[in-house]
């Protein structure tokens, strides 16, 4: 009796739900799905745009995978796991977002019934793993090197993978013009691993082939005071000086206090504070520097200053902007105007001032340095711009990870149903349970070209026949087949240059996420 009037030992708050085992797990599974619904026909060169209205009342118009997956506002636990992987691939890759949460959702929709039927997640996960490395090592055979080739060929290359990612964008009508600017701005940036030397500046008005590349750095001209008319807004090979302090007119009496015994030392006080700027300012005319840009701000006695003396100046400049400037330009960042010596500035070939739209530009082309590249891109509406950014962006990380690791792979889905083909026949030499296994891991890699062919409007069923049959020959002529979204039938995408990084294909963000997606969902049970 003493035992049965124990009191109720509460571990979890009240409201907390304890739900676990088979029901959960399918629960979870059904929320991914939901999940992967939503951004499945934003896949491919047909596919759809998003537009996404949240509670602020901004408009976000897109179809890239990681943004739209960033901006739901998802409370599953399980769900935002997606989310998750499509971040991990955008960071690491950036691209292939939605085609990592789609394959997500398939393995999990194919392991369901599994699931139901009482089959243990580890047994799974196991045949899973198998299954995910055949398929990096597979990728690895097929893809092919671009290592050796001149750069012309490399450029056309890299340019290839570019049009690709840009097929499905708002820009895939003037993809070769894009690709061909993101290409020359990777290559200009070299090795240099922070793509933030790559600049995008946005300007509303005109059209896409009104964007061009700029060889160095572009920023929108800073807020600037009176005497800014007169100062030259070109120079050839000036140097530049690049100050993180402020050049402007300061009254001590916010910074000291000032105790006066005769009121004859006030204008002494006065004239001190008057001989350190202009202490400041001659030392940067004694420099020889023809443009001087501060981080802070440079006022409007500076200003004039230096417009008397032709030099051209601008303050309150973007920290990011200065830091290219200065990787560009060979220059230093200097905190003081003390000992300014010709190997802390920058230069460059020409400095000029332009306009662009409706704003003006500083624009420093031909730095010697190199290392830092601009992409001015115009556009009509706000939202297109914004796309067109986020575009150009996966382009970039496309190019940069090609050549980085030098091997492409054919697209359109030719990739995956040959890795699907391969899959199926490793399976029929195991024994057990893990053929059935292996085999639903292959039936969910057909869901890229499935959906390219949905997207477009395509008969997928018989897509996906032709493309099995073409695939199944011995000779393995077959494998660069893919989706041809111009006939809505089957083509050579290596032929057609419908080209991916191999890591795109290889990453375990794209192949590995999905595993690591259905043991954390088991955890949750």
């Amino acid at each position: 009796m003493a035992s049965m009037m124990q009191p109720q030992i509460i571990l979890l708050k009240e409201g907390t739900d304890t739900s676990q085992g088979k029901a959960q797990l399918v629960s979870n599974i059904n929320a991914c799905t939901a999940v992967a619904d939503v951004v499945r026909t934003t896949l491919g060169p047909r596919g759809m745009d998003k537009l996404i209205h949240d509670a602020n009342g901004s408009v976000t118009i897109s179809n890239d995978g990681a943004t739209i997956m960033k901006l739901l506002d998802i409370v599953h636990p399980a769900a935002k796991i997606l989310v998750d992987i499509a971040k991990s691939q955008d960071s690491e890759v950036g691209d292939g977002t939605t085609t990592v949460v789609l394959l997500a959702a398939e393995f999990l929709r194919e392991a369901k019934p599994f699931i139901e039927d009482g089959v243990h997640p580890q047994n799974l996960i196991r045949s899973y793993r198998t299954a995910c490395n055949l398929a990096i090592d597979k990728v690895k055979s097929l893809a092919t090197s671009i290592e050796g080739k001149s750069l012309e060929e490399k450029k056309s290359l890299l340019s290839k993978c570019a049009q690709t990612t840009l097929n499905s964008k708002l820009i895939g009508g003037e993809k070769e013009f894009f690709a061909t600017m993101v290409v020359n701005a990777v290559i200009a940036i070299g090795t240099d691993d922070r793509l933030n030397m790559i600049g995008i500046k946005k300007v509303p008005g005109g059209n896409m082939r009104d964007s061009f590349l700029v060889d160095g750095v572009a920023f929108k001209k800073t807020f600037s005071y009176a005497g800014f008319e007169q100062q030259p807004k070109k120079f050839l090979n000036p140097k530049i000086l690049l100050l993180n302090i402020e050049l402007e007119l300061k009254s001590e009496k916010e910074n000291a206090e000032i105790r006066l015994s005769d009121p004859s030392q006030y204008q002494s006080i006065v004239d001190a504070e008057w001989n350190i700027i202009y202490e400041k300012l001659d030392k940067c005319v004694q420099s020889g520097a023809k443009v001087v840009l501060s981080r802070l701000a440079i006022g409007d006695l500076a200003t004039q200053y230096f417009a008397d003396r032709d030099i051209f100046c601008a303050g309150r400049v973007a920290e990011e902007d200065l830091q290219r400037v200065a990787a560009a330009s060979g220059g230093t960042v200097q905190t003081t105007v003390n000992n300014v010596i010709d190997e802390v500035l920058g230069t460059c070939e020409v400095f000029e001032e332009k306009q662009v739209g409706n704003e003006r530009f500083n624009i420093f082309s031909g730095c010697p340095s190199g290392r830092t590249a601009t992409i001015v891109l115009r556009g009509g509406a706000d939202q297109f711009i914004e796309e067109a950014e986020r575009s150009l962006h996966d382009a970039i990380m496309i190019v940069r990870r090609a050549l980085k690791n030098s091997t492409v792979v054919a697209g359109g889905g030719a990739i995956d149903m040959e890795i699907s083909r391969y899959l199926r026949q490793h399976a029929r030499s195991i024994l057990g349970k893990s053929q059935l296994f292996i085999n639903s891991y292959a039936k969910a890699l057909e869901i890229i070209p499935r959906q390219l062919c949905d997207n477009a409007g395509f008969d997928a069923t018989d897509v996906l026949n032709k493309l099995r049959q073409k695939h199944a020959h011995a000779s393995g002529e077959g494998a660069p087949y893919g989706v041809d979204i111009n006939t809505g039938g089957i083509a050579d995408s290596f032929a057609n240059f419908v080209w991916e990084p191999a890591v795109v294909k290889a990453s375990p963000h794209y192949l590995l996420g999905p595993v690591t997606s259905f043991c954390f969902l088991r955890s949750l049970c």
